[in-house]
């Protein structure tokens, strides 16, 4: 007879084990939603990006690549080269929120497009105004860098076992990627 304790233990450590075999997923999803955001504010919106937005581009359209390619070779050194991808993403993001936010005033950006421009102003305002484009950059690779490194410390059991958790892992990764697929088609045939 197992006592209470021992019950929310197992329930816990299912869920936190369902989460690290999940962790490089997780990355993926939220290095996909980045890119079609980006994408979206870009070719449907219109919203030309700055020069800055042009480096979490760089830095993050990549990541989607490496980590589907990753998951599918179920390759244990995924995040020795997406990591240092996404904390790159990271800093570049602050910076860009600060400068958005007016809390630093750097010399401004060379490019066409001032890198202090706020496009979400008019749309998000009262306590939503806080959340900018950089803002949402420095949600995802901060989501992407959180879960690539649950997935360096878990180690061997952040991978699903050879029987049909790999076959389901490789499912899920060739849904997500197809997912991604039809929604690229469907942005280009808006533009």
């Amino acid at each position: 007879m197992t006592s209470q304790g021992e019950d929310e233990q197992a329930e816990s450590s299912g869920l936190i084990g369902l989460l690290t075999a999940a962790c490089r997923h997780i990355a993926l999803l939220a290095a996909m939603i980045a890119t079609c955001g980006s994408l979206f504010f870009s070719e449907v919106l219109h919203w030309p990006p700055c020069q800055l937005c042009w480096y979490q581009r760089i830095l993050m359209y990549p990541l989607t690549v490496i980590l589907t390619m990753g998951i599918l070779r179920r390759d244990r050194g995924l995040h020795w080269y997406a990591l240092p991808l996404s904390l790159a993403g990271m800093g570049v993001s602050f910076y860009h929120y600060l400068e958005v936010m007016k809390l630093i005033s750097p010399p401004p950006c060379s490019g066409a497009v001032p890198c202090s421009i706020d496009y979400l102003t008019p749309i998000l305002t009262g306590p939503l105004s806080f959340i900018k484009i950089p803002f949402l950059a420095l949600v995802a690779f901060t989501i992407i860098s959180v879960m690539l490194g649950n997935f360096a410390v878990a180690g061997d059991e952040a991978l699903p076992n050879p029987g049909g958790g790999q076959a389901a892992a490789r499912g899920w990764a060739l849904g997500v990627v197809a997912v991604t697929a039809v929604v690229f088609l469907g942005l280009g045939a808006m533009i």
